[in-house]
C-alpha cells in the first residue's frame, strides 16, 4: 500500500509510424473514446483564449484547475484540460506544465486529509522531429523512411501520477491533460505544419477535439460518474492561425464553447484585449471573463471601464520572473482570484443551462409564430436553437440526462434565405459591423451612399444584366411583390393609354378593373396586394383573409417531376389533346429545358390555350382588363414544391409580350443560385418587365428586397407632377447594413475562388443532389413524385384526402424522425424538402439524403 501523500510513476508509450495522412487520423480515432452526437454540456467547459502569446493563458488553466481540484472540496471532480495544438514540443508542453503544477499545489494542500488525485498527462500525436525529440533523439530506422506530409507520428504516450493515499469515501480527484497534435519547432502552426510535416485540416481537428470532450473520464474511484469540468486552451492569439492556416478564432466556432480571455496587462495591453475581445463577440462568442497580470498599469480599470461592466475583469498578481521559480507560492497568492473565477465560470454554466431549459416554456407563452397552430407544438417539440454555423443549427436537448448540444442541418434554410457556408456567415458579419458603425441608417431618397449604390450596380449587372436598368429597394418579398405590380400597372396603362385625359379612363362610366394573369398553386407573399393576385388557397381562404377576392385570371399549370427514376410531364386535361406518351417522359432535367421543345406540338398546345383564355376574358367585359402577368419562375414554392413545365411559362411570357401585358417574375424564392442559376430567367430564357428579389440576395442575414424593372418601365412615372412618381417607401428602403450584406453575398456566391459549386464555363451551379440517389428515392413505394433542381431537393409522400395538401399532419413522426437524426425539416404537408445554399458541399448533401432516404424506408417499412 503506499504511504499517505506519496506518489507513484507510471509511464506507457506506443509509437506508431505512420505513411499516409489518412492512416494517421484512423490512429488517432483510435486512441479516443468513440464520438458522442453532439457536445455535452452537463458539465462546465470553457476555452481558453490570449489577447497574445505569453500572456499567461497555461498559468489561468492551471489555477482554475487547481481550484477546481482542491483536497478540502466537499465533492470530487474531474478536470479534463485539452491543447488542441502545440508548438516547440516536447521541450515546451503546456499539459504537461498543467499536470505537473495542479498535482503540486494538490500534494501541498493536502495536510492530511485522505483525498487522492489521480493526474495524467497524454500526447496523441506528433511530428516526426517531435517525437523523435520526446525519444531522446533515436536515429530513424530505415523501414522508418518518411515522405512529405506524412511526416508524422500517432503516439498514444502518457505518464500517469498518483498523489495522496485516495481513502476517502468519496473517490478521487482526476486530471486530465492531452495534447492533441504536437510540432517540434516553436513557430507559429502552419508553419510547423510547412516545415514538419503532420498536415491536419480544420474537420479532423475537430472531429478528434470532439471526441476528447465527449470521452468519459469515470474510474475515479468507486464507480460513480465524476462532474468534470473542461477547459481548452488555445495556441498564442485570438487570431492566431491553427495548423491549416484557419485562424482560431474561426477554427473552434463551430463548439461555440464560452470563453475565458486571458489579457494583458502590460503596456499596449488595453488595444490588444479590446482587440481580441471584439474579435470573438464579432464571431458569436461570449466571453464570461476577463483574466490579466497587474503590471501596475490599471490596465483593468481601463478595461472595466470600456466594458461598462458588462463581465467581470480579474487581475492576478505578477508573475516572477526568476525561471527557478517553482510559481507555486505564486499559486497560492493567486488562489482568491482563480476561487472567484471559479465560481463565476460555474454561476454562467448554471444560468446558461437553467435559461436554455425555460426557454420552450416561454416561448410558448411569448410568442407568436407565423404559419403555426399553437395547440399542435406541445412544448418539447419546440426546438431551442443556442447558435448557428453555416449549414447547421446547434440545439439544446436533454439526452439520457445529458445537457447536449447537437448540430442539425437546416434543411429549411431558414425558411429559404440561407446561403453562407461558415466562412461567409463571418465575412457577412464583418462588412454589417462595418456598415452600422459607418452609416448607421440613414435615409434614401435623394441621397447616396456607397453600400446601396454597390448592391444597386450588383444587381443590374448580375440577376438584371441584359434588360434591367434601375432597382427599387424595400424590406421583404412581399412588399417587393407589391412594388412590382404597381409598377406592372402603371406600365400597362401607359403603353395603352389609359390615363385620366383619356377617354379610356372611363368605360361604361366606370374605371377599368386592372387584374393579373397569374397560375393557381402560385404564392407571392402576405400583405393584401400580393394575396390578391394569387389563386384561392388556404393562405386566401375567408377565414385568413376576409378580404381577399381573387383578382386575377388563373390558370392550371402542368407540372414536372421524377417518378420511378425518369422524370414525367403532368398535364391537365384542357392540354391533352394530340399528345403522345413520349411526350411526356423525359431522360434528364435539361430536356425539359432544351429551347427545341418550343416547336413541339405541345408548345402549340400551351399557346392556343393561352390565348383562348385570354381572348375569352376581353370578350366578357370591356371593363376588366389583364394589366400584368406575375408567376413564380420554374418552381412554385410556399404551393408545395411543384415544378412548373419551363414550356409553359415561356409560352405564357412570350403570349403577354405580344399584347403588351408588362411581366412579372417572383423571383423571391427562386432567385440567386437557389435552382442552380444566378436567376430563375435564365432557365426559362425569358427576360421580364419587372422582377422581385429577396431572401438568398443578403445571404439570409438581415431583411432587404429589390424590385429590379427596365428603364421603359421607370419612364412611365416621370411627370411634372410628384403625383406621378411611384409614392411608395419604406423607413429602411436601401439601408446601408442590407445593401452591405447582399453587395458580400452575390458577389460571394458567383466567384468560383469563393464557391467551389461555380461551374465557371456554363455559369452554373455543379450538381448538389447524387443523380443516383434522387433516382434511388423516387422507386420508394411511399413517394408520389420527387423533385431535385440547384439548392432543391423535395418529395412527395403519397397521401388521400386530409392526408393530402398543405393542412395535412401525414408526415409528423418522419419528421421528428428525421429531426432525431440531425436534419431540421418543417414540411409542407406531406411534401418533404431539403435546401441546402449555393456553397454548400455535394459531399453533404448526398449525406443528408442518405439520412432522408433511409427514413423514408422505415416510415413506411419498405
Amino acid at each position: 500500500m503506499a504511504l499517505p501523500h506519496a506518489s507513484s510513476f507510471r509511464r506507457h508509450a506506443l509509437f506508431l509510424l505512420c505513411r499516409s495522412p489518412s492512416r494517421f487520423l484512423f490512429l488517432s480515432r483510435s486512441l479516443s473514446s468513440s464520438a458522442a452526437p453532439g457536445l455535452d454540456l452537463t458539465n462546465p467547459t470553457y476555452i481558453v483564449w490570449g489577447s497574445n502569446t505569453g500572456v499567461g493563458k497555461t498559468l489561468v488553466s492551471a489555477g482554475l484547475a487547481a481550484s477546481v481540484l482542491s483536497p478540502s472540496s466537499d465533492d470530487p471532480f474531474a478536470f479534463l484540460y485539452l491543447k488542441p495544438v502545440q508548438t516547440g514540443f516536447p521541450c515546451d508542453s503546456d499539459a504537461r506544465f498543467v499536470c505537473q503544477k495542479v498535482s503540486a499545489l494538490f500534494r501541498r494542500h493536502l495536510n492530511g486529509s485522505p483525498a487522492g488525485l489521480l493526474a495524467s498527462d497524454h500526447l496523441l500525436n506528433a511530428s516526426t522531429a517531435a517525437s523523435r525529440e520526446l525519444l531522446g533523439g533515436r536515429p530513424e530506422q530505415p523501414d522508418e523512411a518518411v515522405e512529405g506530409d506524412a511526416a508524422s507520428r500517432g503516439l498514444g504516450a502518457y505518464e500517469e501520477t498518483r498523489i495522496g493515499n485516495g481513502e476517502r469515501k468519496g473517490g478521487d480527484f482526476r486530471l486530465v491533460c492531452k495534447t492533441l497534435f504536437g510540432w517540434k519547432e516553436a513557430i507559429s502552426p502552419h508553419l510547423a505544419v510547412e516545415r514538419e510535416g503532420m498536415l491536419v485540416d480544420d474537420s479532423s481537428l475537430r472531429e478528434l477535439l470532439g471526441r476528447c470532450l465527449g470521452s468519459s473520464l469515470q474510474g475515479g474511484g468507486h464507480g460513480t460518474k465524476e462532474a468534470i469540468w473542461r477547459v481548452i486552451e488555445t495556441a498564442g492569439g485570438v487570431a492566431s492561425p491553427g495548423p491549416s492556416g484557419t485562424l482560431q478564432c474561426d477554427l473552434y466556432r463551430p463548439f461555440r464553447l464560452p470563453c475565458i480571455l486571458v489579457g494583458d496587462g502590460r503596456l499596449g495591453g488595453i488595444s490588444g484585449t479590446i482587440a481580441a475581445y471584439e474579435c470573438l463577440t464579432f464571431r458569436g462568442y461570449d466571453v464570461v471573463a476577463i483574466v490579466l497580470e497587474d503590471h501596475s498599469l490599471s490596465n483593468g480599470v481601463s478595461l472595466q471601464s470600456y466594458l461598462r461592466n458588462r463581465l467581470p475583469v480579474l487581475i492576478l498578481p505578477p508573475v516572477p520572473q526568476d525561471p527557478l521559480n517553482d510559481l507555486l507560492d505564486w499559486f497560492n497568492e493567486s488562489s482568491k482570484t482563480f476561487s472567484s473565477l471559479k465560481e463565476i465560470l460555474l454561476s454562467a454554466h448554471v444560468k446558461r443551462i437553467e435559461r436554455l431549459h425555460d426557454m420552450p416554456r416561454k416561448a410558448g407563452r411569448l410568442f407568436w409564430w407565423p404559419f403555426t397552430q399553437h395547440k399542435l407544438v406541445p412544448e418539447k417539440n419546440v426546438t431551442v436553437i443556442d447558435s448557428r454555423c453555416g449549414e447547421n443549427f446547434s440545439i439544446h436537448k436533454v439526452k439520457d440526462n445529458q445537457e447536449m448540444l447537437i448540430p442539425q442541418f437546416d434543411a429549411c434554410a431558414s425558411w429559404w434565405t440561407q446561403g453562407p457556408d461558415s466562412i461567409l456567415q463571418i465575412e457577412l458579419a464583418k462588412d454589417i459591423g462595418y456598415s452600422a458603425a459607418r452609416y448607421g441608417h440613414v435615409m434614401f431618397p435623394e441621397n447616396v451612399y456607397e453600400p446601396a449604390l454597390q448592391c444597386a450596380e450588383l444587381l443590374l449587372e448580375g440577376v438584371g444584366k441584359g434588360w434591367a436598368s434601375r432597382a427599387y429597394f424595400s424590406d421583404n418579398g412581399s412588399t417587393a411583390v407589391e412594388i412590382a405590380l404597381k409598377m406592372a400597372f402603371r406600365k400597362y396603362m401607359f403603353d395603352h393609354e389609359i390615363c385620366a385625359a383619356s377617354p379610356k379612363f372611363r368605360l361604361h362610366g366606370s374605371c377599368p378593373e386592372l387584374k393579373v394573369l397569374a397560375l393557381n398553386g402560385s404564392y407571392h407573399g402576405d400583405t393584401l396586394g400580393a394575396m390578391e393576385a394569387q389563386a384561392p388557397s388556404s393562405y386566401t381562404s375567408f377565414i385568413q383573409q376576409p378580404w381577399y377576392s381573387g383578382r386575377g385570371l388563373f390558370l392550371d399549370a402542368p407540372e414536372c417531376f421524377i417518378s420511378n427514376g425518369l422524370w414525367n410531364l403532368s398535364v391537365p386535361d384542357c392540354l391533352q389533346s394530340n399528345l403522345k406518351p413520349e411526350d411526356m417522359r423525359f431522360s434528364s432535367c435539361a430536356e425539359l429545358f432544351c429551347p427545341s421543345r418550343d416547336s413541339s406540338p405541345i408548345a402549340n398546345n400551351y399557346a392556343t390555350y393561352i390565348s383562348e383564355k385570354l381572348c375569352d376574358l376581353a370578350g366578357s367585359s370591356h371593363s376588366i382588363l389583364v394589366g400584368a402577368l406575375i408567376i413564380e419562375p420554374v418552381i412554385h414554392g410556399a404551393g408545395g414544391m411543384h415544378m412548373i413545365d419551363p414550356l409553359f411559362q415561356r409560352a405564357l411570357v412570350r403570349e403577354c409580350q405580344v399584347r403588351k401585358i408588362p411581366i412579372i417574375l417572383d423571383e423571391v424564392f427562386t432567385g440567386f443560385w437557389r435552382l442552380g442559376r444566378e436567376s430563375a430567367a435564365e432557365l426559362l430564357g425569358c427576360q421580364p418587365d419587372v422582377s422581385c428579389f429577396a431572401k438568398l440576395m443578403t445571404g439570409g442575414v438581415v431583411p432587404l428586397a429589390a424590385t429590379l424593372t427596365t428603364e421603359s418601365v421607370f419612364e412611365a412615372f416621370k411627370g411634372d407632377s410628384k403625383l406621378m412618381a411611384l409614392l411608395h417607401g419604406h423607413s429602411y428602403s436601401a439601408h446601408a447594413i442590407g445593401c452591405a450584406s447582399a453587395a458580400k453575398a452575390v458577389q460571394w456566391f458567383k466567384d468560383p475562388s469563393t464557391n467551389a459549386n461555380i461551374d465557371v464555363e456554363r455559369k452554373i451551379l455543379k450538381e448538389l443532389w447524387d443523380v443516383e440517389l434522387v433516382h434511388k428515392i423516387s422507386y420508394l413505394p411511399a413517394v408520389k413524385r420527387v423533385i431535385a433542381l440547384g439548392t432543391l431537393f423535395a418529395v412527395e409522400l403519397k397521401a388521400d384526402g386530409s392526408d393530402a395538401g398543405y393542412a395535412s399532419l401525414y408526415a409528423s413522426s418522419l419528421v421528428q424522425k428525421l429531426r432525431a437524426d440531425g436534419l431540421y425539416i418543417r414540411p409542407l404537408g406531406n411534401v418533404i424538402y431539403l435546401m441546402c445554399g449555393p456553397c454548400t458541399s455535394p459531399h453533404f448533401c448526398s449525406e443528408q439524403l442518405h439520412k432522408l432516404h433511409q427514413s423514408i424506408c422505415e416510415f413506411r417499412k419498405c
